[in-house]
């Protein structure tokens, strides 16, 4: 799904998997409109009103809400050289538009890229991540991170994860309205009204697995695409060892602090959960990530 304008190496099964998903999340999301349309049919134009608004805001304000949580801010070629240098290179092998690029003052090793297209995106790195990379480290994040522009990716993952916002939003109403308990169990309204949480915990759960597992494969299209750009992988990998070896040093509560954000990082936080974490993570482990660059690098220096 990147933009023909592009130079990062397309990708079918990205492209396949986002469409696959997209379908997958807009039929999960007519069966819970449906549901609800249903149950509370005399309510279905203040429903769809609800859902549009939730929508609109979700896709058009998200990118900046995350940007401004994680502590991003613009900086300029003079406050940064050395980044702004980094994406300046990246953009002219990409042949793509410069981003707006910002640093968050943490010390967490890490980089994001938020916007829903290439004339909105950010690029944000953190200090702490400047501090510890060598130049060609820094170069492949960056690249991954703008591999993310590229391929729509932000604004994908946006319009997948509204489902599961929305079904998620729509549970916890009911259960603190207590449908349940102010429904008999022979009433028809009553048992109908109980499908509302049923149906919304079910469609949640599916959305955030299809979710997880498009985020995942998103992340090692990002560096198959980066480190194909670059023409450089061991340098990618070298980052993320370095960024991933780095994490166990950071104190916990920063950790938790950048967790709500794990999506959107280069490399996910870990607090002392780390197992839970990992089973629902949406990035595929250290080894995988790895394993993929060791073989592009094996590709490239083929004669």
């Amino acid at each position: 799904m990147s933009r023909g304008g592009t130079r990062y190496a397309s990708d079918r099964g990205l492209t396949t998997r986002m469409v696959t998903t997209m379908f997958l999340i807009g039929l999960l999301y007519v069966v819970l409109v449906g549901v609800l349309v249903a149950v509370l049919h005399g309510a279905w134009p203040i429903i769809l009103i609800l859902a549009g608004a939730m929508f609109v805001a979700q896709f058009w304000f998200s990118d900046r809400i995350a940007a401004f949580s994680m502590g991003a801010r613009e900086v300029s070629p003079e406050e940064a050289p050395e980044l702004h240098g980094a994406i300046d290179r990246i953009c002219a092998l990409a042949d793509m538009p410069k981003p707006k690029v910002a640093i968050a003052r943490s010390d967490v090793p890490n980089a994001f890229a938020t916007g829903r297209s290439e004339r909105t995106a950010l690029v944000c790195a953190t200090s702490g991540l400047l501090r510890r990379l060598e130049p060609e480290e820094l170069e492949g994040v960056l690249a991954h991170e703008m591999s993310h522009v590229a391929h729509r990716d932000v604004a994908v993952m946006t319009i997948a994860s509204f489902l599961g916002v929305l079904a998620g939003l729509i549970t916890r109403i009911a259960l603190w309205g207590g449908l349940s308990r102010n429904s008999r169990s022979n009433d028809p309204v009553g048992v109908a009204l109980l499908l509302i949480p049923l149906v919304s915990a079910v469609v949640y759960a599916v959305g955030f697995l299809l979710t997880r597992l498009l985020s995942r494969y998103r992340e090692l299209s990002a560096d198959r695409t980066a480190a194909l750009l670059t023409g450089r992988p061991s340098a990618l990998a070298s980052a993320l060892t370095k960024v991933s070896g780095q994490m166990a040093r950071i104190p916990t509560e920063d950790l938790r602090k950048a967790e709500p954000y794990n999506a959107f990082y280069f490399v996910p936080a870990f607090s002392s959960k780390q197992s839970l974490g990992r089973l629902f993570s949406s990035h595929p482990t250290l080894e995988q990530r790895l394993d993929q660059l060791g073989r592009i690098a094996a590709n490239l220096s083929r004669p």
